[in-house]
């Protein structure tokens, strides 16, 4: 039986049903809800409403973008695995194979120990979610994103409908996310603006990218977000009434000339408007689309009659005329732009499109389903896409790292594109932000294997330089030999897609084990050098990371299935750096104070960093009580500490790392071969990471130039960054931190 509070939103939802559905799909989504209602019945959301409603909504999403019945049995059933007692098994058998699969793509995996999800989940049997207290678990639970959004992204190269459920999931969440504690808004939102907006964008479903992008900016950067929505509040009785005044003038003209069209105000999105004022660097008062109209008209030769007399009758702004009918945009968009200067000498920009292109443009690769529902016949146009979107994720099977493969999905897929040439006139498209080795790989893999130069328009270009749309690249390759491992140094910036990576990988891993852990060992051991590290625990480490032996950990990092800068990042956490470096004070729980360092057993007493080791963030460290001047915080393999534990042990304390936003300076030393102008490439280096040189020396000697800074970092990622980044200077030899001593 219905629960009375349900009943509402389910009658609402079998209004919204395709017309088209036979008496079978109506009786498969009724029972998809008997069984999600019976299942949630004792579950409450965040904002106390029965967890069914969720349930609902999301079906309801899905049934305004008119997909199958199977799908929105689905959309009910959508976390009734992973939240109550039902499971695939029972899906299946009520429901087949099909409603299965959908359901087990968007179900979060939970083979790791369950935490706050923070996504308006079920509550725990107390009414709280339970919480999470150990920055451990918060490192597991990044893990279980991750793992999830692979799975679903996998998911999603099978049966597209899978990203559509997870999509609708998503909105809802988003537009009830006022009822989520505070600290969890910003998270879900930035999450939301950084994968499912893009997402539903390279699938073209603008109904739901704005939506969610509106959303999340909201909670991202609510300021913002309330000056332009204010601002449009402001003049939105005069906009309407000018756009009112606009559309008639419009018609007219065209009934005039014999062309039939459809003319509508275009809504205004405050993300679209914020990203604008961004990039073009002007003001809310500049930007062109804030009057806005819209034809819809019956054919091509239409679209375009309709732009020869606009542009006749008004100026148009140069600059500002985009032909997306002829080079649609990478998700498949077409529609005509322009903007033009208006009677009142203010501009007012026009899309002008056909009702198909209105439809693909709203709902993307979900309007296949609208196309079928009016026996339109799109199966070619659909399948295009389908494939569009398999050829970007063609390295998904190579990635088994879920962090990477999310990280790999947001540069491959969700990015814009950028289209260049080869020699031969050849178009190559690829993601923004690609390079001359990416540009190599997507050519052949044996041509990026051997690639060594690059010419962009002639000219040589750094392997590390961005293309842009229209560039003729030409790889320079050798005869023979493979990548280096350089190229997947994430800090060199000289591979940026998942495609070209995981060639790269896959060639490393053919290498000979001996060899990798020959290499991988070596790789380590510099790096842990270079950052002044000592005393290093591999088997601690290995374990830590995920693998057995240090032997395993060394054959990863060798083959390239392992990056250094993942071993950094455990290195930075400062919880984590208990288990890899070995702890000589005892471990105690430590308290807060107000200064940034804890000091167990003593509140708000005053500390201070000693200028002998410089210590920071992710080092073992202790403290030393000096007379007067509080606590002296020491690297614990400070020689100095060394020398003091015999006669002064009892002035040592247990201190450990508090809540840091602040830099640490770090003494560092860089040997080079003496040039001109090598002191200002370090300075620009080190400016663009946004990094102070607070003391400098430079010895020259002959040819060789050793220089000595202290520079201020947040942390030891940041240290080991900037360190590889300067050493692939020209003339530079080696950049290490200054061991204490």
């Amino acid at each position: 039986m219905k629960s009375a509070t349900a009943a509402i939103p389910l009658e609402r939802l079998l209004e919204q049903l395709p017309e088209a559905y036979s008496v079978a799909d109506k009786e498969l989504v009724m029972r998809a809800y008997a069984v999600a209602e019976e299942a949630h019945r004792e579950q409450k959301r965040h904002s106390g409403e029965p967890y069914i409603n969720h349930c609902i909504a999301v079906a309801s999403i899905l049934a305004e973008l008119k997909v199958p019945a199977e799908v929105i049995a689905a959309g009910l059933l959508h976390d009734t695995v992973e939240d109550t007692k039902v499971t695939m098994a029972d899906i299946r058998r009520d429901f087949g194979d099909t409603v299965k699969v959908l359901v087990d793509g968007v179900t979060k995996l939970t083979h790791l120990p369950r935490v706050s999800r923070g996504d308006q989940h079920p509550e725990t049997e107390n009414g709280n979610e339970e919480p999470i207290t150990q920055p451990a678990l918060l490192g597991r639970n990044e893990d279980i994103v991750s793992e999830t959004l692979r799975k679903t992204f996998l998911a999603m190269g099978e049966d597209v409908r899978v990203v559509l459920i997870k999509l609708a999931d998503r909105l809802h969440n988003m537009r009830t996310l006022g009822h989520m504690p505070e600290h969890k808004r910003k998270r879900i939102a930035q999450e939301t603006l950084d994968i499912f907006a893009p997402l539903a964008n390279r699938l073209g479903i603008w109904q739901l990218k704005w939506e969610l992008e509106d959303l999340s900016f909201r909670y991202v950067n609510p300021e913002k977000y309330k000056e332009i929505a204010e601002q449009l509040a402001e003049r939105r009785p005069d906009r309407e009434k000018q756009l009112e005044e606009i559309k008639d003038r419009l018609l007219k003209l065209l009934e005039k000339n014999n062309i039939k069209a459809e003319i509508s105000g275009r809504p205004k999105h405050i993300y679209s408007i914020f990203k604008k004022m961004r990039s073009k660097d002007r003001s809310f008062n500049m930007l062109y689309d804030v009057r806005a109209v819209r034809l819809i008209v019956p054919d091509v030769p239409s679209c375009y009659a309709a732009l020869g007399l606009i542009h006749t009758s008004w100026r148009p702004i140069q600059g500002e005329f985009d032909d997306y009918i002829a080079a649609p945009k990478d998700n498949f968009y077409q529609s005509l732009h322009t903007a033009v200067m208006y009677d009142d000498k203010r501009p007012l920009e026009v899309q002008i499109r056909t009702h198909e292109m209105h439809l693909s443009a709203e709902y993307g690769i979900a309007a296949h389903w609208r196309y079928k529902e009016g026996s339109k016949v799109t199966d070619k146009d659909f399948e295009k896409r389908i494939n569009s979107l398999r050829a970007m994720m063609e390295w998904r099977g190579d990635v088994n790292d879920a962090t990477e493969f999310v990280e790999s999905m947001q540069s491959d897929v969700f990015q814009d594109r950028v289209y260049v040439f080869t020699p031969r006139g050849d178009i190559i498209d690829l993601p923004a932000g690609s390079t001359p080795i990416d540009f190599a790989y997507h050519v052949h893999t044996d041509i990026g294997h051997r690639c060594r130069g690059a010419k962009v328009n002639g000219k040589l270009v750094p392997l590390y330089q961005e293309l842009k749309t229209s560039d003729q690249v030409e790889i320079l390759t050798a005869k023979r030999g493979g990548p280096s491992r350089d190229w997947l140094n994430t800090s060199l910036g000289l591979v940026r897609t998942g495609r070209a990576r995981s060639k790269i990988k896959v060639w490393f891993k053919k290498q000979e084990d001996e060899q990798n852990l020959s290499q991988g060992r070596e790789t380590l051991e510099r790096e842990i050098q270079r950052l002044g590290i000592k005393e290093i625990n591999y088997e601690k480490l290995a374990r830590d990371i995920g693998y057995k032996t240090p032997d395993e950990l060394f054959i990863a990092l060798g083959s390239a299935d392992l990056s250094i800068s993942k071993i950094i990042k455990q290195f930075s956490q400062d919880e984590e750096i208990k288990d890899i470096l070995e702890v000589n004070a005892p471990a105690t729980q430590p308290r807060k104070t107000k200064s940034n360092i804890e000091v167990v057993g003593l509140k708000d007493m005053l500390a201070s960093m000693a200028k002998c080791c410089s210590p920071m963030p992710g080092e073992e460290i202790i403290g030393f009580v000096t007379r007067g001047r509080g606590v002296t915080v020491h690297r614990q393999d400070c020689p100095n500490v060394l020398k003091l534990k015999n006669e002064d042990h009892e002035r040592f304390l247990k201190v450990d790392w508090g809540h840091v936003e602040r830099t640490y300076p770090v003494p560092i030393k860089i040997k080079a071969y003496d040039r001109q102008g090598l002191m200002v490439d370090i300075s620009k280096l080190l400016a663009d990471e946004n990094i102070n040189i607070a003391n400098v020396s430079v010895n020259t000697s002959r040819t060789i130039a050793d220089l000595n800074l202290v520079i201020e970092v947040r942390d030891l990622t940041q240290l080991s960054r900037v360190l590889t980044r300067i050493e692939n200077l020209p003339n530079v030899l080696e950049a290490h931190r200054t061991n204490p001593g």
